[in-house]
């Protein structure tokens, strides 16, 4: 089963007059990347988020926001009047000449001036905070499962292509090497006491150089794996970006060894619906 890297989840939750927003994104990644912006409050908590994401979100570049808003007036405002008044005294003692309310205003600037004064949290918020992080990674995960189906279409499409293209090099391969045979022979008439044995080792020689026989195989069987682990495997990226690097040795082996011009523009085909299947699979997870 695919399932795509990129993903969106968001989901809310309300808690004794405080909402609780989470959102989850990512971008492909060659491993888990977590960025996590937290409130002061549950900063605690941040331990335990991290480990919901990371066993559930395998990999990726995911960027998680978590928002408190308050429905309901609060005082968790603290005003630190002594570190102010002393912010304030060590200001006039560098610049003696100024008025205090521009010490005032550099001082609450400054460092544990003004500060939150959280409460401690309660069994009851951390579960319904834990709930909605499972929430988003739901929605997430369904986001994923989305992208996934539509990039199982696309690389389905792409595989399908370069095995038309594969059938396609039969018709051709006898051709050349006729091609090849007529050329020598016609070459060697400009010679006269030519050894015909020899000749025809010679053939034998350039026509198993370009045998493409084991490259139809090997590549036939690549493109049945690809398909076979994407159908059936989960988390697959990986495994589908090591099989896709098979593939393109396999295409260019026949190129190197195809020596007839339709057979190149069968190649070129293949290389093209290759690079979009590379591009496809970093997509995956």
């Amino acid at each position: 089963m695919i399932l795509s890297m990129t993903g969106f989840g968001r989901a809310e939750g309300v808690f004794e007059g405080k909402k609780i927003t989470i959102d989850i994104k990512s971008l492909n990644s060659k491993s888990f990347d977590l960025n996590i912006k937290i409130p002061l409050r549950y900063k605690e908590k941040e331990f335990e988020i991290r480990k919901i994401l990371n066993d559930r979100l395998i990999r990726g570049k995911v960027d998680c926001y978590i928002n408190i808003e308050n429905l309901e007036e609060t005082n968790d405002v603290k005003i630190n009047k002594a570190l102010i008044d002393s912010y304030m005294n060590q200001l006039r003692e560098v610049a003696a000449d100024g008025p205090d309310f521009e010490y005032l205003k550099m001082a609450v600037r400054l460092p544990d001036a003004i500060t939150s004064r959280p409460d401690e949290i309660c069994e009851g918020e951390w579960e319904t905070l834990a709930g909605i992080v499972q929430n988003a990674v739901d929605r997430f995960m369904e986001f994923r499962t989305t992208e996934g189906k539509i990039l199982h279409e696309e690389l389905e499409r792409n595989i399908q292509n370069i095995d038309k293209y594969l059938n396609q090099v039969i018709p051709y391969e006898e051709d050349r090497i006729i091609a090849v045979k007529e050329r020598y022979q016609k070459s060697l008439k400009e010679f006269e006491n030519v050894d015909e044995t020899r000749f025809y080792q010679e053939m034998a020689y350039f026509t198993e150089k370009l045998d493409i026989s084991e490259e139809k195989v090997r590549l036939s069987q690549h493109l049945k794996y690809y398909k076979e682990v994407m159908d059936n495997e989960d988390f697959n990226g990986k495994k589908l970006g090591f099989i896709s690097q098979e593939i393109g040795r396999e295409i260019n082996t026949l190129g190197s060894k195809a020596n007839h011009a339709e057979i190149q523009k069968l190649v070129v085909m293949m290389k093209d619906d290759l690079e979009k299947i590379k591009e496809q699979t970093l997509n995956v997870l």
